[in-house]
């Protein structure tokens, strides 16, 4: 699983996107899949940003630490988090794309200890395609948000 690429087009412009999407706050309610969200860090969203996510993946609830290592508004912000002997980063970039912003996701797992170089390999082949649904499931919902689909 270690680098793959989405994106979406969101009829609404760029800065009211971004806004959308650092919102860390409202994420449980705007993200089905996330069950709870904890700030770690106050103030506004940025380089440095800390939270514990939780979602529901397989049927259960799992909890991972993120933050925000690379803050570049409106046009792109980056996430990282460490687990199970992997680093996982992922940026987010917006583009202005005709009647309202391109989105594009990108995902890379590093593995990192013995086990998960290992292991990650044969769980790659295995999670890629639900670790894809899961994620465009979060781009579909944050784009209903920004469009005015989903109640805010």
């Amino acid at each position: 699983m270690p680098t793959f690429v989405m994106s979406t087009h969101v009829k609404a412009p760029l800065e009211q996107v971004f806004a959308v999407f650092t919102d860390l706050e409202k994420a449980a309610d705007r993200i089905p899949a996330i069950t709870k969200m904890e700030m770690l860090t106050k103030g506004p969203f940025g380089e440095g940003t800390r939270w514990r996510e939780t979602r529901l993946m397989f049927k259960k609830e799992a909890t991972e630490e993120m933050w925000v290592t690379g803050f570049n508004p409106p046009n792109s912000y980056t996430v990282r988090a460490e687990s199970h002997g992997s680093i996982y980063e992922t940026l987010f970039e917006f583009t202005p794309e005709g009647d309202g912003t391109k989105v594009q996701w990108t995902f890379n797992c590093t593995y990192q200890s013995i086990g998960a170089k290992i292991m990650g390999p044969i769980f790659s082949v295995l999670m890629k395609g639900m670790m894809k649904k899961c994620m465009q499931e979060d781009l579909d919902a944050l784009r209903d948000v920004c469009e005015g689909k989903m109640q805010d």
